[in-house]
């Protein structure tokens, strides 16, 4: 039996007009204040976001995140652990989804902002955002 080890970000999207997953909706992952890279000046302010993507499975989830930074090659662990609080978006592309069913949605994307804090066993634990989704609204929450 192989472990697969899970990344310290994972969500999960479930559609509520069919009571089911929502497979195949690509995810990107924004990490909107990365740790400065020590060839950086430190007065340096300017910082790119570091992206990550992903797309949800049969079972509506991603668990899995692919560098999609250009230049960058670190993984989501690594930056993870890196010391500061860090906040993150997952953005879920939404029109895509409804759209290969005919369906017209509101939200042609859903962002979703959530911070992880260094504080206590932030870094430490696992931070999973399910969102229940239908064309016309969301609402999400932090699961476990």
């Amino acid at each position: 039996m192989t472990t697969e080890t899970k990344p310290p970000i994972t969500c999960h999207v479930l559609d509520t007009t069919l009571g089911r997953p929502a497979p195949s909706i690509p995810v990107i992952l924004t990490l909107h204040n990365p740790p400065s890279s020590p060839s950086k000046s430190s007065t340096s302010t300017s910082f790119q976001p570091l992206k990550f993507s992903g797309t949800t499975n049969t079972d509506g989830r991603v668990t899995s995140w692919t560098p999609s930074t250009p230049f960058s090659s670190q993984g989501l662990e690594e930056v993870f652990k890196a010391q500061g609080d860090q906040q993150y978006s997952l953005t879920f592309d939404t029109e895509g989804y409804f759209g290969e069913r005919g369906i017209k949605t509101f939200f042609p994307e859903v962002e979703v902002r959530f911070l992880v804090r260094e504080e206590g066993t932030g870094k430490e634990e696992h931070y999973h955002v399910p969102v229940l989704l239908g064309p016309f609204g969301y609402t999400t929450y932090r699961g476990s």
